[in-house]
């Protein structure tokens, strides 16, 4: 097979783009129809108190018989829209970010199929179900900030007050700026193992160096928390653990793929 040139490179690269931006699209489209389903049943599912999250853990605190302390207080939340064509925009801009985010694992198998001819055969072993695994952390972590991180942030901005002559009439935009930016943000911080995973394979990092910065990793985890989670307690401890926990499996990875390298090596010498 004959070796591209970087215009040959540039075009291939072209097209993996168009078609994902094209699956975008299409997943833009069939949530645009559905849009007033996704707004009332999902994207403002969280303002409610009917959300399941405020359910569960209202009972799960009176099943540990702590009374009420697990139940968010209802807040009566009003929102508005101060353009003509705000509503219509923002119906179209926020069809085509959650469809991104449906297309997500087909983005990632094109650009996938665009850097896997540039591999060697040893690489490509240990990028074997790649895709499974992103895309596994991914919606995994868009789910733990939908079901357990929204809801607490809206429940505290939404509830605060500095004096009670102030009412909380929230824009839309601002709204779903939050919610975007929590949900997805937990999404790309789900990705830690996978990070840990292709830096020891690449020696750049080790389970002793981990080990060694635990320290300052909590520390930057309760940093990043602060930024993603509402400033009290409950939702700072909500964010920080699961975070910390995903920490703690980097190293575990790191460790295993360092026993892999090292039994690689003996049975090269052997």
């Amino acid at each position: 097979m004959a070796e591209m040139s970087f215009f040959d490179h540039l075009e291939e690269l072209r097209w993996h783009i168009v078609r994902s931006l094209a699956a975008a699209l299409i997943g833009g489209i069939v949530v645009f129809v559905k849009i007033h389903f996704v707004y009332d049943g999902i994207i403002m599912a969280p303002t409610r108190h009917t959300f399941i999250t405020y359910r569960v853990f209202c009972r799960l605190g009176h099943l540990l018989h702590l009374g009420d302390r697990l139940c968010l207080p209802d807040v009566p939340l009003e929102f508005q829209s101060t353009k003509l064509s705000g509503q219509f925009m923002q119906a179209t801009s926020s069809s085509f970010i959650i469809g991104l985010i449906i297309a997500a694992p087909y983005i990632l198998w094109e650009f996938w199929r665009f850097i896997k001819p540039a591999l060697k055969t040893n690489e490509l072993q240990y990028t074997r179900g790649i895709i499974f695994w992103v895309s596994l952390l991914f919606f995994s972590g868009i789910s733990f900030g939908y079901f357990v991180i929204a809801p607490y942030t809206v429940n505290f901005f939404g509830g605060y007050q500095m004096s009670k002559s102030i009412h909380n009439i929230i824009t839309i935009q601002s709204y779903l700026s939050t919610l975007s930016q929590v949900i997805v943000g937990c999404g790309v911080l789900f990705q830690m193992p996978m990070i840990s995973y292709f830096l020891a394979k690449a020696d750049i990092v080790s389970p002793q160096f981990l080990k060694k910065y635990r320290r300052h990793a909590f520390f930057v985890i309760l940093v990043v928390a602060s930024f993603i989670a509402p400033p009290d307690v409950a939702g700072q401890i909500l964010v920080t653990l699961p975070l910390y926990l995903l920490f703690e499996l980097s190293i575990i990875i790191s460790r295993r793929v360092q026993k892999q390298k090292q039994r690689q090596e003996a049975e090269e010498w052997s």
